[in-house]
């Protein structure tokens, strides 16, 4: 399939992954898991599928220059920093009118930069029926079968006689966004709903149908912009991308289509590495539950994670404590806390602690 593309978007913050993630250098670029960044774990995923030189990735200025650096197979024309953060329809509907002016058949799956599966095998075998559909005009989501009643991420609603595992998309029913506990947990109760992963996959083509049907003043900015590669892209883009609107590509698009199909992936070690307890989980852990990166004295402790370099880190008579060290600062915080790791990057900012962000 010569047409198939990849949009990898991988311009967040991290905010959850202080004091490791700076805005020079976010969680997408960290080596949480091995010797490879997440985002250069997503690019290798993609390989059996997508070579490095159809991907294309969109970031910020703060980390492309990184990007470039980590990922010198990716032609770097295609790593693009956004002139301003405007959530996911505007970032995915620039991608899709810079395919479709290089490629009119372009079928293109998006990717977010910063997840982990660690089936890699059983995640490509979902591509090709994925990047099928997408080819015959369906606009596909990737579900993930609840583990546990979340209420952090969105779901997606799938015919009930569906079950995990199934390759080949069925209808989307409904999408709905982060429930209340109860609600969660009535969905995995329930047996047809699951996480919404955010990878998509469509033809350019119907995408930008569907951004002149639903986000008209956004599809017509884009539109307008001159043809990627020449002299007067950047400059245009630069004028017209802060005045998108600002909004998801769920919320813009997904939720008020027709044609919105899924596909309900069985266990594919899908996670979204959310916090630094998600990586607490992900790692190997020593009897005690102890996860550690670092030189490490431990002594009646247990469930801690500690990621430390240079220097003996000794715990004594504690228990799920998340410790990171770096030169210039140091977190610890109970694993039960640390979705709230973004407030403490609040503060600084209101402190005016540039030099700490």
């Amino acid at each position: 399939m010569p047409h198939l593309h990849g949009l990898i978007l991988a311009g967040g913050r991290g905010t959850r992954f202080w004091p490791r993630s700076r805005r020079n250098r976010a969680k997408q670029v960290l080596r949480f898991f091995g010797d490879r960044s997440l985002i250069q774990q997503t690019v290798d995923r993609l390989r059996p599928v997508l070579p490095p030189d159809r991907i294309w990735i969109l970031t910020n200025d703060h980390l492309r220059g990184e990007i470039v650096d980590q990922l010198p197979e990716v032609p770097k024309k295609q790593i693009l920093a956004e002139p301003a953060a405007r959530n996911t329809a505007p970032a995915i509907g620039l991608a899709a009118h810079i395919l479709q002016s290089i490629d009119p058949e372009a079928v293109m799956g998006v990717f977010p930069a910063d997840h982990m599966i660690a089936k890699s095998r059983e995640y490509a075998r979902l591509l090709g029926p994925a990047f099928r559909a997408a080819k015959h005009g369906e606009m596909v989501v990737l579900g993930i079968e609840p583990r546990w009643a979340e209420t952090g991420y969105g779901y997606i609603e799938l015919p009930a006689d569906v079950h995990a595992g199934v390759r080949e998309p069925v209808r989307v029913l409904s999408f709905r966004e982060k429930p209340d506990a109860s609600t969660a947990a009535g969905f995995v109760a329930a047996g047809n709903f699951y996480w919404n992963s955010g990878m998509f996959f469509w033809r350019t083509s119907v995408l930008l149908d569907a951004l002149r049907r639903f986000l008209p003043k956004t599809a017509s900015l884009l539109a307008n912009l001159p043809p990627f590669g020449s002299r007067q892209f950047a400059a245009k883009l630069q004028e017209v991308f802060p005045l998108c609107d600002n909004i998801s590509i769920d919320y813009a698009v997904l939720e008020r289509a027709a044609n919105v199909v899924g596909i309900p992936a069985g266990d594919i070690g899908w996670n979204d590495v959310g916090s630094w307890n998600a990586v607490y989980e992900l790692q190997k852990r020593d009897a005690q539950g102890n996860a550690l990166r670092a030189d490490a004295l431990v002594e009646d402790s247990s469930g801690n994670y500690v990621h430390a370099e240079g220097k003996l880190v000794a715990l004594l008579g504690v228990k799920d404590l998340i410790v990171v060290d770096t030169p210039d600062a140091l977190l610890i915080a109970a694993r039960s806390h640390t979705q709230r790791v973004g407030d403490l990057v609040k503060r600084l900012e209101k402190s005016g602690r540039d030099d700490l962000l």
